[in-house]
């Protein structure tokens, strides 16, 4: 099973969420062809509710620990109730453009 399989299962497990998105954005970062890296992952659910942001990224990573120290470098994380999705209309914002590593000296 492939990263990107493997957080989805282990959110969809942790969080029983409304909506979950798990985006392998590697591609857009410095990264080998085929990496696993970078996420970005949209992840409503009822259990965020009354939690602060931080408490809600803490225990996204608390259920992807083994994926953190086998490679996954960044985590986009947006993190919603249902009220807070459906307020935003069920859309989440694209992710920045990648400005780190050797892209970023490239660049200039």
């Amino acid at each position: 099973m492939n990263t990107e399989s493997r957080i989805k299962e282990k959110l969809q497990s942790a969080f029983q969420p409304l909506h979950l998105e798990v985006t392998n954005e590697s591609h857009m970062h410095n990264v080998p062809p085929g990496s696993e890296s970078h996420f970005k992952v949209v992840l409503v659910s009822s259990q965020f509710e009354g939690e602060r942001l931080i408490g809600r990224h803490r225990a996204v990573n608390k259920a992807l620990v083994e994926e953190l120290q086998a490679g996954v470098h960044a985590l986009a994380l947006h993190t919603l109730t249902p009220e807070e999705w459906f307020s935003k209309g069920g859309t989440s914002p694209d992710s920045p453009e990648c400005l780190g590593g050797a892209k970023a000296s490239s660049d200039s």
